[in-house]
């Protein structure tokens, strides 16, 4: 998180923390892609190398991380490395997808954003991704591992 971040909210969704909150490691805890270490420990940091965005709504109903990073998936961009709604009878998924985007084109005007969804880890439901498509995003794709890809620009 740049000083900047809290400047960049207009959202009155959202809210930045730091790499490393309490509250939204345990909401990152509890989604799919947490990486457990075999040894047991739990490190205060969960977001990774690379530029980063941690969002967390007021309430601490979800959970969403914006990840700038150079890696070998050849996928380019800004990367939705996590989003988890707990609440959801509180917001639409979609609705929160598009003002995190909105909050991203802020920081890194211009850019793609991507993420990946693993079918088999999200609740079952006849189209995984489904709350990104209603926010606007589109399928751009499947990793050799079976990860869907989608994408959205500005």
């Amino acid at each position: 998180m740049t000083p900047n971040d809290t400047d960049l909210l207009t959202s009155t969704k959202w809210m930045s923390v730091k790499d490393g909150d309490p509250r939204a490691r345990a909401i990152y805890r509890r989604h799919y892609s947490c990486y457990r270490y075999v040894d047991g420990r739990k490190p205060a940091l969960f977001v990774g190398p690379g530029e980063k965005m941690v969002l967390m709504t007021v309430e601490c109903a979800a959970l969403w991380v914006w990840r700038k990073f150079i890696n070998d998936s050849g996928q380019t961009g800004v990367n939705n490395a996590v989003f988890r709604l707990e609440d959801r009878g509180r917001y639409l998924a979609s609705e929160l997808i598009r003002e995190a985007c909105e909050i991203a084109w802020l920081r890194w005007p211009g850019e793609r954003l991507y993420t990946y969804v693993n079918p088999a880890r999200v609740r079952h439901k006849r189209d995984p991704g489904r709350c990104f498509l209603k926010a606007g995003w589109r399928h751009a794709g499947t990793t050799k591992g079976g990860l869907l890809v989608f994408e959205v620009t500005p």
